[in-house]
């Protein structure tokens, strides 16, 4: 029966080298496995950030060329817009102010007249029988006998007037700063210019002359009524000429 005792006692003796054991080699499996650095647990952020930051420029300089990409199409825009502003204000044939345009140009002349007490003069003429020569030899020589009378009136005036067409054959003149003596000169002279023109159509010459009238132009003139004035002016005018022999269709 002492025996077993014995047995008991050495596996009393032996059960604390084995819980000592068991402790120190808790803190050896601790060892193994050391906890993760700083440096280690701020190396994945660091590794985001760059790519996060290349996505931003990225989109940044999408954007950038969006927007320039816009700048250009609405600069091209407003450039159509002007170019159609002023075909709609010229005449196509006679690359000239067409009655739009004109009016417009007349209309602030007449502004800045009544601005600066400036003064000027409205001629408003008319092609002698336009009519029989497009009968008779068509309206190519019609349009070229328009263009020959635009290159003569523009021939006559400063750089500061402006030369127009109303329409069909009649045309008009702004001119600066002229008084009533200068300005019906000056509408005589067109005249006689456009009567000394002569043309050859299948063989035959051809001239036409143009009767002119006259409105003076100041600070208490509005454009519609000086359009009226000149055109009824020109209309007197051309009831004159009818009678002077140098205005022919044909001769030989």
């Amino acid at each position: 029966m002492k025996k077993p005792k014995r047995a008991n006692a050495a596996k009393a003796k032996k059960s604390p080298k084995t819980s000592v054991s068991r402790s120190k080699a808790a803190p050896k499996r601790l060892a193994k496995s050391p906890a993760k650095s700083p440096a280690k647990s701020l190396a994945k952020p660091l590794a985001k950030r760059p790519a996060k930051a290349a996505r931003r420029e990225a989109s940044a300089d999408n954007g950038a060329k969006v927007v320039r990409g816009l700048r250009s199409k609405l600069k091209q825009a407003l450039q159509r817009v002007a170019e159609l502003e002023a075909a709609a204000d010229t005449d196509f044939l006679l690359e000239i102010p067409n009655r739009r345009g004109f009016e417009r140009e007349l209309a602030r002349a007449i502004a800045y007249m009544k601005r600066y007490r400036a003064s000027g003069a409205l001629i408003v003429l008319d092609v002698d029988r336009l009519k029989p020569i497009n009968d008779s030899f068509g309206h190519a020589a019609g349009d070229e006998v328009l263009k020959t009378i635009a290159t003569a009136l523009k021939r006559q005036v400063r750089a500061s007037d402006v030369v127009g067409r109303l329409g069909g054959d009649e045309f008009a003149l702004l001119l600066w700063n002229l008084s009533e003596t200068d300005a019906k000169a000056k509408a005589a002279a067109f005249e006689q210019a456009i009567d000394e023109l002569s043309f050859v159509f299948r063989g035959q010459h051809v001239s036409a002359g143009a009767s002119a009238g006259v409105a003076l132009l100041g600070a208490q003139s509005d454009a519609s009524r000086a359009l009226e004035e000149a055109d009824a002016a020109m209309y007197v005018r051309k009831a004159h000429r009818r009678h002077e022999p140098r205005i022919r269709l044909v001769s030989s």
